[in-house]
């Protein structure tokens, strides 16, 4: 294999649309640099900024009285009519994410030569060259600030832009620029429009090395200086007031930065042998042609998707654009969407080392939950905790719903978005998130649980109704509320026999298999399964959960795969495709999720930033390409409990050889190094355990291969090598 190379990508003209922007974040302030060098535009975000909708004062519906006539309605065949009773208000969709403003620098036009704009992912700077002159943006993790500097780029005008797209043209928008001891400041006061009293600050702070800064109105000029330094901050009115920006030097402030980014990014690596020459191309060019540059794409693929997680993850973890839009218009609301494509965003924290993201989703769940407690009582009068499909990430309340998506019935929320913190405990060993928030909320959701399932089928078994697989309805159904639904009889069963509840859980319905032998949406058998949905939430116990696996419950992982194979893309959004690879991973399917990754490599999912779209033909700024891209990788080569951990489940055709360091496994040892070339038949690991254990290797899914039983001990590399030619 290769030496290190260097991870980030460049472009060789600037960005044509705030798409194309190279993206930098520390969790809270996102940038978007467009590296123009006459009049750039650097999109300034924060993770909470929010418009007013009347979300801000919406409340689960109270429907705690009617929940034994809607159980009665559903089981009798009646559920729309019993659910459109519940929906008397139009969709109140949750308040919209939106940008801030734009830092505006113009500078003198001239002739433009050399140029080259480029993202670091190791270090988060954004940087634009041109005839010697330099510009770069990061944004910073110990400061919690926006910091872009420029080195002779000759005379600046520096404004604050809020036209941005879409932006309402009643806001009330009040900006000013003043002089200050050793530079200038401008600032933007913002309201939203409407009577919610809302909005935000965005402060610039400037200094210069040489020449003069001068205020004048709404603009500073920077002139004849050799260096100058802009400090952006943004403050939502909602949030205590931030502290005074820091009087620190450029040196200082990045060396401050890189000492918190750099090492948690550095954790993994993968190097797919791709040839030097496609390494050297703009992201652009290895874009245009992926099966040409298909080791090199996804090198770069997985390092910005790394790249762009961990700068999304902080106070919150990643919305469905991270934390970056240069659009007032987000579509969805720019929400965290909880019920597939934020657990999918994640996916790849706890085994790609990345316990920063693991901690903004922690961070979100633990404000959230009086919210979900609101939402089991108003819903369903029952204690316990009941999550909502869709949270602008400050409310947790369940107000997001509607006839046709009656999310707010959905009650498998809460154990699906616990589910990634249960990984990053059994990855980490991180005891005080354990005790603190996931066992004490795992309990709450069990007690739900206790509390709702009261219904009996003829056989006896539990019913879990009113039951609903997210976003999907019955083939032939008049409404998405049935019985059974997979989904929330894996979240149930789980969530009571994870916190010792056996009995009740013994008494669940099991699995239903179909007549085509798959597994079914629903073990309902008024319920048939309608496959043309981009949702896959029936295969939960699949992945993540892994409940169901071809090592320990190989008939079942059969129908599982039945299931995946009889699928439909439907509207071939990103994250139905990678949800799909994400699973057939954990079935051993290399060649479905060969096909997954093609459909999105070929689907133009992918702006020159890096950053993804939504559908194909880069329709709809969306991060879950982007952010799962790497999950899926990882699954591919690697997959672990508490006490087995199997290398290569699902290789495919794209990944012939390879090296990968650094991934974490679930029964808290370090897979050091996986070396593989399946040409040569050649599979060398080392693997460090935190701790003394045993382990049980596998190479493969499949149940006939006889495992590797390895005593481990702490901080010891055990070297291992596996010949894939013997069974």
């Amino acid at each position: 294999m290769k030496g290190p190379r260097r991870r980030g990508s460049w472009e060789p003209t600037p960005a044509a649309r705030w798409e194309d922007a190279f993206l930098t974040g520390n969790g809270t302030h996102g940038a978007m640099a467009h590296g123009r060098t006459h009049d750039e535009l650097i999109v300034v975000n924060h993770h909470l900024l929010l418009r007013p909708n009347g979300g801000e004062r919406a409340l689960a519906p109270d429907l705690a009285g009617q929940l034994e006539d809607l159980r009665d309605a559903v089981l009798t065949g009646r559920a729309r009519a019993a659910v459109a009773r519940h929906v008397t208000a139009p969709l109140q969709w949750v308040r919209p994410f939106h940008p801030a403003l734009a830092l505006r620098l113009r500078r003198t036009a001239a002739p433009v030569g050399d140029y080259r704009r480029e993202v670091d992912h190791r270090t988060g700077v954004l940087a634009t060259h041109w005839d010697g002159r330099r510009a770069e943006t990061f944004a910073s993790r110990a400061d919690d600030l926006i910091v872009h500097r420029e080195v002779r780029t000759g005379d600046v005008e520096l404004t604050h832009h809020w036209q941005l797209d879409g932006a309402p043209a009643d806001l009330d928008v009040r900006t000013a620029a003043t002089a200050e001891p050793g530079g200038a400041v401008l600032r933007t006061d913002v309201r939203h429009p409407g009577d919610s009293g809302t909005g935000y600050t965005c402060w610039t702070h400037l200094r210069a090395t040489g020449g003069t800064l001068r205020a004048e109105g709404e603009t500073v000029r920077a002139e004849g200086c050799a260096e100058i330094l802009l400090l952006t901050r943004v403050h939502p009115w909602e949030d205590p007031q931030p502290p005074a920006l820091p009087d620190r030097p450029y040196p200082e402030l990045l060396e401050r930065h890189l000492a918190r980014h750099t090492p948690a990014y550095d954790r993994v690596d993968l190097d797919l042998g791709a040839p030097e020459e496609h390494r050297a191309l703009p992201g652009s060019a290895l874009l245009a042609a992926p099966d040409e540059h298909r080791a090199a794409l996804l090198e770069r693929l997985f390092d910005a998707g790394r790249h762009h997680l961990l700068s999304s993850a902080g106070v919150l973890p990643p919305r469905l654009t991270g934390l970056w839009t240069g659009s007032w218009d987000t579509a969805w609301s720019g929400a965290l969407t909880c019920d597939a494509n934020l657990n999918l965003q994640v996916s790849s924290a706890a085994a790609a080392a990345l316990p920063e993201v693991s901690h903004a989703h922690a961070a979100f769940v633990a404000r959230q939950l009086d919210d979900w407690r609101s939402n089991a009582r108003r819903l369903f009068g029952l204690p316990g905790i009941v999550a909502p499909a869709h949270t602008d990430g400050r409310s947790g309340h369940a107000y997001h719903y509607s006839e046709d998506y009656p999310l707010h019935l959905w009650t498998a929320g809460a154990h699906w978005l616990l589910q990634p913190l249960l990984d990053h405990v059994d990855t980490t060993g991180d005891t005080a998130t354990d005790r603190e928030l996931v066992r004490p909320a795992l309990a709450e959701t069990a007690d739900f649980y206790r509390a709702f399932l009261t219904r009996t089928g003829p056989d006896g078994r539990l019913l879990l109704v009113p039951s609903y697989s997210p976003e999907n309805t019955p083939r032939g159904a008049d409404s998405p509320i049935s019985v059974n639904a997979a989904m929330d009889l894996a979240a149930a069963r789980h969530t009571l026999t994870a916190t010792g509840h056996h009995r009740l859980a013994d008494r669940l319905p099991p699995y239903r298999v179909n007549p085509e032998g798959a597994l079914a949406e629903w073990a309902w058998p008024a319920a048939p399964d309608n496959q043309e949905h981009r949702h896959l939430s029936h295969l939960h116990p699949v992945w993540p959960l892994g409940e169901i696996n071809p090592l320990d419950t190989p008939d079942l992982a059969a129908a599982a795969h039945r299931a995946l194979h009889l699928r439909g893309s439907e509207n071939h959004s990103a994250h139905g495709h990678l949800h799909r690879a994400l699973i057939a991973a954990r079935l051993g399917d290399a060649d479905l999720l060969g096909e997954a990754l093609d459909a999105v490599l070929h689907g133009r999912f992918f702006h020159p930033s890096l950053m993804s779209s939504h559908y194909p033909h880069l329709d709809v700024y969306n991060a879950d390409a982007a952010h799962t891209l790497p999950g899926v990788l990882i699954e591919a080569l690697l997959h672990s409990t508490p006490e087995r951990i199997v290398l290569l489940p699902a290789p495919p055709a794209h990944l012939p050889r390879g090296t990968v360091r650094g991934l974490r496994t679930r029964c808290r040892t370090t897979l050091t190094t996986l070396d593989w070339d399946t040409a040569e038949g050649r599979v060398d690991a080392v693997l460090t355990a935190d701790t003394d254990r045993s382990v049980t290797v596998h190479l493969g899914t499949d149940p006939g291969r006889p495992p590797v039983r390895l005593d481990l001990r702490a901080g010891h590399p055990t070297p291992l090598h596996l010949d894939p030619t013997r069974s």
